[in-house]
This record gives C-alpha cells, structure tokens and sequence, in this order.
C-alpha cells in the first residue's frame, strides 16, 4: 500500500536534478517575478460581462475568439448571419456567458454582446438627452416601431410631429433622428419621441413670429387641424384659430364645407394675446362684404329671392345671397294674428320669394315679410257680408285664454268667443273646461269691426235662450228636486232639473231634524230668488219644511192657491219639454 501511494511532486528537486536542467539557475525570487509578469499578459475575465476581442480563426460552426484570456472563446457563426464578409482579425464585441464549460471551453455571444450594448448606448442617450437615428420598421397601434441599437422602441403617433399625422405608413422603412424620453426596466420598453427635435427648432421660430405679429397682417398658413366651431391653421411653428363666422360671410355648419386639412390658406390676423400665445385669424375679411354689392335698386317694397339658412321660434333668415340674410318675423309670415311656431310655414332649404319691408344698407340689416305677397284679409270689399252679423261660420280653436277662446274662420280672420258666450246653461270657469286648442266649433257672428280688426263670436246664440223658458218654471216659491254638488263656507251649489245650476245659503240648509244637507243628498228645495239677466237661482231646503209648518192653519182653499202657484203650467211643461229635446240634440 506504501508503495501505491501518490507522493508530492518536488519541483524544486525537479529542476535541481542533473538529469533535469530545466528552471535551473532561477531563484524563489526570480520565478515569482516571472510568473507575474506571465499573469500580466492575461485579461481579468468575469461572466456576464462584455468584453473586447479578436477573431483568430473561422470554422463551418463556430468563430473562433481571443480575447486575452488563457484560452481563446466560441462563438456560434449563426450570430455573425448579419456580416456576411466576417474576416480573421476583426475586432467585435462579445458576451462571456461562461468562462469554462464541460469541455473547458470558454464560451461567448456576439447576440448577447449587442444588446447588453445596445441598453447601455439607450440608458446614455437618455442621460445625455442625446439624438439618435433609427430606421422605421413598421406601423403599430397607435404609432411606429423604431429599431435604435437594434432594440426596439415605440415612437407614438403624438410624438412624431408637431402636426396631426394621419398616415403612418409613408414613415415604414425610412430613417428618423428620435431622443430617448422614458424606459421601462419592468418590461424592456423604449419609448422615443421625433417631435421634440421639432420643437426646439419651431421655438425659435413661434418667437420671431410672435415678436412680428400685427392685426390686420396677412399671412399664409396650413389647416392642421378641423373642429365643428373651426379650423386650428399651422403659420410655421405658431398655430391660430380661424372660427367657423370668419371663413365666409355667408353661413355655414361645418368648415369641411369650403376647407380641407393639410390645406394652405391665406388668412387675417384679428387679434393676439403675446402672453398666452392666442391669435385669432380671419379668411372673410380678405374680400369684400356682400352687402357692399346688393343693387342699388332693391329698396324697401321690393320682391327679393332667396334661400331659408335658419329657422328660430321668432323668425326665419333668408339668404339673398352668401353674406346678405334678412330675418322674416312670424308676425309677417301670416295676416293671422295669433303667432305660431315658423317651421309651421318654412324648413330649412326652402326658396322663397318676400318683400323686403326695412332696408339699412350701413348696418347692414334687412327685414322681410311673406304675408304681404297677398292682400290684407281684413280689406276685402266682402268681408262686412261674408261676416254679417247673426251669420254661422264653423272655425279652428288657436288659443285658449281666461276670457274666452280665439277662433281662426280662415287664413288672418280670426274671431273672440268670449266665456260667456260659450253656454246658457253651464258655470264655466275657463275655456278649456268646454273645448281644445285645434278642435272645431260653431259660432254665430255677434260684432264685426273692420277697423280695429275685431269680430265678436259667440257659441251658445246658436241655441234659444232657455232661461225664458225657465223663467216660468222656477217661479219663486215653487219646490224642485236637487242635488248637493258641492259645498263651502258660504254655502252649497246645486244641480236642479235640466241641467241647470242653483246655489243654498248655510242658514237653508238645515234638516227638520237639525241636521246639514250633506253633498251628494238629493232633496227638496224652495226657490227663494230668480235673475234671469244673471241667471242665478237661490234656494232653500229649510223653507220647504218650516213654511208648512207656519201655513198649516190656513184654509184649505189657500192651500190649493198655494200649491197652484207653486206648479207649473201645463203649457210652460210643454215648451220645457220641447226645449230639453232641442238641447239633447244639440
């Protein structure tokens, strides 16, 4: 087992030996400097770490690399695909991912080498706020995809120019000088932007522009930009708003009507606020104002055509021609008296034909009216007979008021129905109680006024007056069957025979058992008063018992008088009935 043993290597017996010369003539001293200097000539190599180094030799597989360490690297030739004329001697760039592996091997990356590269040349820029040129590789949602350092990075639609930009593609396959201006460790993310290096230069510029501003200067522009209330025009670095009223003198919804982007425009500058960088801009008042060029020979009764730009709840403008509208009231669009909604008469797009009523050529105003293309209804030779008085005419119901309703016979004639004369028989409180607005209703022409235009109408002359007939049948002291409607501090109103009303004080409204007449009840009820002018029944149920009471000593030969009297007439019944049958029938 002794024999077997390993024993130590004795270097220095080694070199001392006669038989081995090698080493000999070297002290400790001597070596040990030898070995450092030795050690001086390899390279500190660690993992992970990108490193210089020099191709020596290339296979079919693999690129051979040194890179000053004690053994040269490997390097797989499918990472060199991008540099098809590789030569021996070239300096490249290269990855340690392992300094020895199963084989002894010292293994690199070129692949790797790049991008470990590329984030360090990325985390620079950034720092430095340094320019880059990258080449776009292809469009992506909302924005492009530019490689810098063969990383990468998103460049969004914003950031790509100070303008809007509306097709991405024209950018895919150019190249682009961009900065850095956020990175996302998390998730390896590049974002770039094209638009500041834009904007440096365009400061200078909004500046010289802005420092030679003046209203009324002109200057030429392109639309960047196009909202419902205006367009937003790029003068080389500063942008002004050209407002929808200041395109055109005529009017118009939408800018897109007579611009379009990416158009150059002259415009006029109105205004501009320095501090906040605001300039208003004109196009119209680059030409002359329409109303500058109206004939001279269109004056106030004249007949002018034009085009319905714009209807409101008081009128409607019509367009003459682009710039000149005149306003047609709703007064002037009927003779009738009663003002309706315009878009009754008149839409938008409609050509009509009206008299122009004023005329004021410097502030530039028109007014114009349709209504006086025909006759005033009012002065037709006609009329008086067409409406003589006690004549029927069947109308249109257009307004209701607490008076009484307006009745239109036909086109500007209308007719009052005041509330009085709508019933004989019913208490009506207001006209919408009797009828509706747009309902049809049967009058009786009671005045007519050509000069002031009025016309006096009344509804329930139609029919006879019933109170002559009633007259004779509510004599005072006769009894009738009624019922209680309704009641109130005063009283309570009643409702007698043929549908007529009645009214009770509270004193008479006393029961014999010295209850009250509830509402609902239908009793007996003596009338105390009769006004046929006023057509107002007072009654009393208490009399009905306490007048037998005082009576009952009376002969009975008063009694009869009495109940005689208090009965009507066979004939007063008959013309009752016959006046009932008229009002069902009506």
């Amino acid at each position: 087992m002794a024999e077997n043993q390993v024993q130590e290597f004795d270097w220095n017996s080694f070199q001392t030996s006669k038989k081995n010369k090698f080493g000999v003539g070297y002290t400790s001293d001597e070596k040990a400097k030898l070995a450092s200097l030795y050690d001086g000539t390899l390279t500190e190599v660690k993992e992970t770490q990108v490193i210089t180094g020099t191709i020596v030799s290339i296979t079919d597989k693999e690129v051979v690399v040194n890179i000053g360490f004690k053994s040269d690297g490997l390097v797989p030739l499918s990472e060199f695909r991008d540099s098809p004329n590789l030569q021996v001697g070239e300096v490249i760039d290269v990855y340690v991912e392992t300094k020895e592996n199963l084989l002894g091997q010292l293994v690199l990356s070129r692949k790797k080498a790049k991008v470990v590269k590329a984030w360090e040349n990325i985390e620079l820029a950034l720092q430095n706020d340094t320019v880059i040129e990258g080449i776009v590789k292809r469009r992506t949602k909302g924005g492009l995809i530019v490689d810098i350092y063969s990383i990468e990075a998103f460049l969004p639609g914003s950031q790509i120019d100070v303008k809007p930009i509306r097709d991405f593609d024209i950018f895919v396959g150019k190249k682009m000088e961009v900065k850095v201006v956020k990175i996302n460790y998390a998730n390896d993310n590049v974002v770039v932007s094209h638009k500041v290096l834009i904007e440096k230069d365009l400061e200078a510029q909004k500046a010289e522009i802005l420092s030679n501003l003046e209203k009324g200067q002109v200057l030429e522009g392109v639309i960047k930009n196009m909202t419902n209330f205006g367009v937003f025009i790029d003068l080389g670095g500063v942008d002004g708003l050209l407002h929808i009223t200041d395109i055109s003198w005529g009017r118009i919804n939408h800018p897109e009507e007579l611009l379009k982007l990416d158009q150059r425009v002259r415009v006029a500058v109105l205004d501009f606020d320095e501090d906040k960088k605001r300039i208003s801009l004109g196009m119209k008042q680059l030409i002359p104002h329409p109303w500058d060029n109206i004939p001279a020979d269109v004056t106030v009764g004249s007949k002018i055509k034009g085009r319905i730009v714009n209807v409101a709840d008081y009128g409607a403008f019509l367009e003459v021609m682009p710039g000149v509208e005149g306003l047609i009231h709703v007064s002037e669009m009927s003779w009738s008296q009663h003002l309706r909604n315009p878009q009754d008469f008149i839409k938008v797009g409609d050509e009509l034909e009206a008299i122009a009523l004023t005329l004021d050529r410097d502030d530039r105003k028109m007014s114009l009216g349709l209504k006086q293309l025909t006759s005033d209804p009012w002065t037709r030779p006609d009329l008086k007979e067409k409406y003589s008085l006690g004549s029927k005419h069947t109308g249109l119901v257009r307004n209701l008021t607490n008076f009484g309703l307006f009745l239109e016979l036909e086109e500007g004639i209308d007719g009052l129905v005041h509330i009085s004369d709508l019933s004989w028989t019913k208490k009506i409180k207001h006209p919408s109680e009797f009828i509706k607005i747009g309902e049809k209703l049967e009058v009786q022409v009671l005045e007519l006024d050509t000069e002031q235009r009025r016309l006096a109408l009344g509804h329930k002359q139609l029919e006879e007056n019933p109170w002559d007939t009633f007259e004779t049948l509510f004599t005072v002291g006769s009894t009738h069957k009624a019922t209680v409607l309704s009641k109130n501090e005063k009283g309570a109103l009643l409702e007698l025979p043929y549908g007529i009303e009645g009214f009770s004080n509270n004193k008479h409204l006393s029961k014999e058992d010295g209850s009250k007449v509830e509402v609902g009840e239908n009793l007996d009820f003596k009338v105390l008063e009769f006004t046929k002018e006023d057509k107002r029944i007072i009654l009393s149920h208490t009399n009905t018992f306490k007048d037998t009471k005082d009576t009952s000593a009376s002969s009975s030969k008063e009694e009869k008088g009495a109940e005689t009297e208090s009965k009507a007439t066979l004939g007063d019944l008959e013309a009752l009935s016959s006046l009932k049958e008229e009002m069902s029938k009506n």
